[in-house]
């Protein structure tokens, strides 16, 4: 898995991270700006996800239906998030094409036209999503669950919530890029095959001289919400979302908790799995997996049941937490690792992937790891590293969201 870092600063402090991937003929590109769901203000939940569609709506000297035609004929596939720290805009394509890519996601970041007929529809289609949890109780709960066991505004829903995005007018929004598309602060990251030197060049003429909007804004985290929240539903299931806090991306022992995390749901004879689903035929899904922020992190779990298994599954599902303390076999941690380094092994061989990784990494660590590192660390974990590092970070103080006809008891 040999991998070279490239990294370049601009003037204006914009971060450039490439790396080189061997074989490929592909590139894939992401813009991290600093407008994600908690760095807005109070009264604009959701209005990184309207960003992210109302600026592909025309920009430069295109109209909407340019844009997307430039787009098309370039072979992308287009790739965009809203996280809590950042909204990200990039593709992946042909690397032939990429210098063109690069000159039409300048227009869009730099240059977008922000009609007030284009918003009105990006503003919609954002509040179509939001409805749309309804029909997808499970991505709801995990939302909730993020939005309860997170202190705000980390937590806060990308999606945002109906009354909020019905709120946003045209000014506001446009003022949220004006502010927060801050160049000073982007990542911009770039994976696969590449002229670093070329890149680097096109980068300066198109963002070198843009107009900086300001530092780095700080964020006030209030308190975190309470220990239990039940949303009411008439299906026929509940889901059950419950979090954990775990050691941040930065620690040291971060390694023990990802294995600890796949002992617990890496597969069919993961802990969970086994214990919750095939022992006791409690439910029909469940899986846990890590979550981190900069700052923060925790376990998250999932488990979809029947109103009359809801308790006992819950029950379960917390005792297998506690008893993850109590031992671990040389087995289970061998399978965890061959999962993680599995998982591992395909981000090496996807352009996408590994260009998510470098901001991810860069953001949150202030730099970025190679994926023999990763691989390293993972190896190096033990029994012994892992049971210590349960026995001193034991999963308890769980946040817990319920939607279904029936609530379960909290202890």
């Amino acid at each position: 898995m040999a991998e070279k870092l490239d990294k370049y600063t601009l003037k204006n402090g914009m971060v450039l991270l490439g790396e080189r991937m061997e074989g490929v003929e592909s590139a894939a590109f992401g813009f991290m700006l600093p407008c994600g769901a908690s760095l807005l203000s109070e009264g604009c939940c959701g209005a990184g996800s309207v960003i992210s569609d109302w600026i592909f709506r025309g920009a430069g000297v295109r109209d909407s239906r340019q844009l997307s035609d430039a787009l098309d004929g370039l072979g992308l596939h287009r790739a965009g998030s809203v996280s809590s720290s950042h909204l990200t805009i990039g593709a992946v394509l042909e690397a032939s094409n990429l210098t063109q890519a690069l000159d039409l996601y300048a227009d869009i970041i730099i240059r977008a036209s922000l009609k007030e007929d284009q918003f009105k529809l990006a503003r919609q289609l954002a509040i179509d999503s939001v409805y749309a949890l309804d029909d997808d109780p499970r991505q709801k709960v995990m939302l909730k669950l993020r939005e309860q066991f997170y202190p705000p505004p980390l937590g806060r829903s990308a999606l945002g919530e109906i009354a909020e995005l019905e709120a946003l007018t045209v000014e506001k929004t446009a003022q949220i890029i004006k502010d927060k598309f801050n160049l000073s602060q982007t990542i911009f990251t770039f994976a696969g095959k590449y002229d670093f030197e070329l890149v680097c060049r096109q980068i300066e003429s198109l963002f070198e001289h843009s107009e900086d909007s300001g530092g780095q804004v700080e964020i006030s985290v209030g308190d975190r919400a309470g220990k239990y929240t039940h949303i009411e539903n008439d299906g026929a299931q509940v889901h059950i979302g419950l979090m954990t806090g775990t050691v941040k991306p930065a620690d040291e022992d971060y390694y023990n908790a990802r294995v600890s995390v796949s002992v617990l749901s890496g597969g069919m004879s993961a802990r969970l799995f086994t214990e919750v689903r095939e022992k006791r035929g409690l439910c029909y899904a469940i899986g846990a997996r890590y979550h981190g922020l900069k700052d923060m992190a925790g376990v998250m779990c999932y488990a979809g049941t029947t109103p009359e298994k809801a308790q006992e599954t819950l029950d379960v599902i917390i005792a297998e937490f506690n008893r993850l303390a109590e031992g671990v076999s040389e087995e289970e941690i061998a399978r965890a690792k061959v999962g993680l380094k599995s998982s591992l092994i395909l981000q090496s061989e996807s352009s996408g992937s590994r260009a998510g990784g470098l901001g991810s990494d860069y953001y949150i660590l202030g730099r970025v790891r190679s994926l023999d590192e990763i691989k390293e660390r993972i190896e190096a974990t033990s029994v012994e590293s892992v049971l210590g590092f349960l026995r001193n970070n034991r999963f308890k103080d769980f946040t817990i969201v319920t939607i279904g006809p029936k609530q379960v008891n909290v202890k």
